[in-house]
C-alpha cells in the first residue's frame, strides 16, 4: 500500500515509517521538522519505497495514498507550550486537512491521540469510557483540548461521512530517537544522569506514570490500523505497569552508574498525579496484544542510544 505518515520524522513517526518500509509498503513521510529530524529517517533514504516531504499539516496536502497515520503534533510540554496557538492549529486544522484528504481518497485514517485527553484523572486506571478532567484554559490546554477536538472531528467524519477511522490514545512512550531536550521525564533523567547533573523531580516524586517501550507501541499502532472497519476506538495503548517518579529516577541512576543526586522543584500547573491505562479493550480487539518489553530492558536500550548521541 501507499501509506502517508504525518509527523513521520518524529520519535514515534520514524519508528512507524521504519516498520512500514520493512513490511514493503510505499511510505510517504511528511514533517515540518519543528520537533522531528531528518536524522531520524536518514537511514531510510536508501529504500526506493520511502519518500520524505517537508510540509505543515495546517495547510492542505494533495497526494494519493491508501492509508493515513496522523501523528503530526509536538507531544512534550516544552515543545507544545513554546507556540500554543500553533499546537492547537496542528491538532485541529491538521485533523481537518487529513480527514478531508481521507474523505476524498476513501482512505482509512488513524489518529494518534493521547492519554492527556483524560487530564488529571479522578478514575484510576483510566478506561476509554472515562470522559476526563481537563482544564480548558490552562497552559497544557493547547495540547489536551487540541487532541480532544481532533477526536471529536474524527468521530463526526465517521458519523457524517462514513469514513473509516481509528483513534488510539497513546500513554507515555519512550525509546531511542526521543528528543534529548523534550522535557519528558525519561529523556530528562537519562540525559541528566549521563551528564552527571542532578535529576529534576517535580513535586515529591510520588506521582505515577506507566511507560511503554516504542516497539510495543508501534506493534499496537499497526494492529489498530488493521482491525475491522466496525472498530473505531478510541483504544488505550500503553503499559499498565505503574512507577513513581522516584522509582524511575533510581532505576536510571543505577543503570547509568551515575553519581547524580535528586533535586525537587514545584509541580507544574495541571500536571496529572496518576496515569495508568486500562488496556482490556486493546487486548480484546488486537488479538491479545500487550507490552512485551520491561521498563528495565527498555531503559537499557534508551540509555545506550543517548550515550551514542551525547
Amino acid at each position: 500500500m501507499k501509506i502517508l505518515v504525518t509527523g513521520g520524522a518524529g520519535f514515534l513517526g520514524s519508528h512507524l515509517c521504519e516498520r512500514l518500509v520493512a513490511e514493503g509498503h510505499d511510505v510517504l513521510c511528511v514533517d515540518n521538522f519543528f520537533t522531528g529530524s531528518k536524522n531520524n529517517v536518514a537511514h531510510l533514504f536508501r529504500h526506493d519505497n520511502f519518500e520524505l516531504m517537508r510540509h505543515d499539516v495546517t495547510f492542505p496536502l494533495y497526494v494519493e495514498v491508501d492509508q493515513i497515520y496522523n501523528l503530526a503534533c509536538p507531544a512534550s510540554p516544552v515543545h507544545y507550550q513554546y507556540d500554543p496557538v500553533q499546537t492547537t492549529k496542528t491538532s485541529v486544522h491538521g485533523a481537518i486537512n487529513m480527514l478531508g484528504l481521507a474523505k476524498r481518497l476513501k482512505a482509512r485514517i488513524l489518529q494518534a491521540s493521547t492519554s492527556e485527553v483524560y487530564g488529571d484523572p479522578e478514575v484510576h486506571p483510566q478506561t476509554e469510557s472515562y470522559w476526563g478532567r481537563v482544564n480548558p484554559v490552562g497552559i497544557r490546554s493547547c495540547y489536551d483540548e487540541g487532541k480532544r477536538c481532533a477526536e471529536t472531528l474524527f468521530f463526526d467524519y465517521w458519523r457524517q461521512h462514513q469514513l473509516e477511522i481509528k483513534v488510539m490514545r497513546i500513554f507515555n512512550t519512550y525509546g531511542p530517537r526521543m528528543h534529548p531536550n523534550d522535557g519528558r521525564v525519561v529523556s530528562n533523567f537519562i540525559v541528566q544522569a549521563l551528564r552527571g547533573e542532578a535529576l529534576t523531580i517535580y513535586g515529591d516524586g510520588s506521582q505515577t506514570r506507566s511507560f511503554c517501550y516504542v516497539d510495543d507501541l508501534i506493534d499496537a499502532m499497526i494492529l489498530v490500523m488493521s482491525t475491522s472497519a466496525e472498530f473505531t476506538g478510541p483504544v488505550n495503548i500503553g503499559n499498565p505497569r505503574e512507577f513513581t517518579m522516584l522509582e524511575l529516577a533510581e532505576l536510571v541512576i543505577r543503570f547509568t552508574a551515575s553519581k547524580s543526586k535528586l533535586i525537587f522543584n514545584p509541580l507544574p500547573q495541571d500536571d496529572p498525579k496518576q496515569r495508568k491505562p486500562d488496556i482490556a479493550l486493546a487486548k480484546a480487539q488486537l488479538g491479545g496484544w500487550g507490552p512485551k518489553v520491561s521498563l528495565e530492558d527498555g531503559l537499557q536500550e534508551t540509555i545506550n542510544y543517548f550515550k551514542r548521541q551525547l
